[in-house]
């Protein structure tokens, strides 16, 4: 019933995103998560608009914790947007597709970051490049992070907590049955904590600046729960 629910709210999403983008992205990011029985909880400041959110990945949840939170474009991995469903509606509301089989394009991408940082919208990014699981965290990569410096814009931090093994998204795990899995739980708690902005000026070192910021998500002592 779940994932029939869910079915029915993509398709129906696909019709209605485009016309109402940011408040439909973040409506129907809320639904289907309470149709996963997923529950939210958001702990520490909300950030501003125009901010560079930076956090972990431990699922393609995390997609959709971020939109029910916060309006923001996301920046992506190409293959996103041939997901079924998920990647049309991606695109639909502003996602920026980063094609990590070609590093040349990378600087285009930083720059499409750094323009909708200006205009005044948040942009949402997974520097770890992929996602872990539990103690395991990967090294934040640098490159999104010029991004914020180019544009004066706020770093901030977020740390996605999951309280089950089962949300994670990771390995030989393929997206059909990581959502089977995860509508099959009787509940699961998505928390998400933010850390307090950081500031970056001209001149700003973008490799500090990561590792400043995955040290501000306090991950280094968080197990997940089994």
């Amino acid at each position: 019933m779940r994932l029939s629910a869910v079915c029915a709210v993509l398709l129906l999403g696909l019709g209605v995103v485009p016309l109402l983008r940011r408040a439909a992205a973040r409506t129907g990011a809320r639904v289907l998560l309470a149709l996963l029985g997923v529950r939210l909880v958001w702990r520490g400041p909300l950030p501003r608009p125009g901010s560079l959110l930076v956090a972990n990945h431990v699922s393609w949840l995390d997609i959709l914790a971020l939109h029910a939170m916060v309006p923001v474009r996301l920046v992506a991995k190409r293959e996103v947007r041939d997901w079924p469903g998920v990647g049309m509606l991606a695109a639909a509301t502003g996602a920026i597709f980063l094609d990590r089989t070609r590093p040349r394009s990378l600087p285009r991408t930083v720059a499409e970051v750094s323009a909708a940082l200006r205009a005044g919208r948040s942009v949402a990014v997974f520097p770890e490049g992929t996602t872990f699981c539990g103690a395991r965290q990967g090294r934040f990569r640098p490159a999104m992070f010029q991004a914020a410096i180019d544009a004066g814009a706020p770093v901030a931090p977020v740390s996605i907590r999951y309280d089950s093994t089962a949300a994670a998204f990771v390995g030989d795990d393929t997206l059909w049955s990581s959502v089977r899995r995860v509508a099959g739980l009787r509940g699961l708690t998505a928390t998400l904590v933010a850390a307090p902005a950081l500031r970056p000026t001209e001149g700003t070192d973008r490799r500090a600046l990561a590792r400043a910021a995955q040290s501000s998500t306090g991950l280094a002592g968080y197990r997940l729960a089994a």
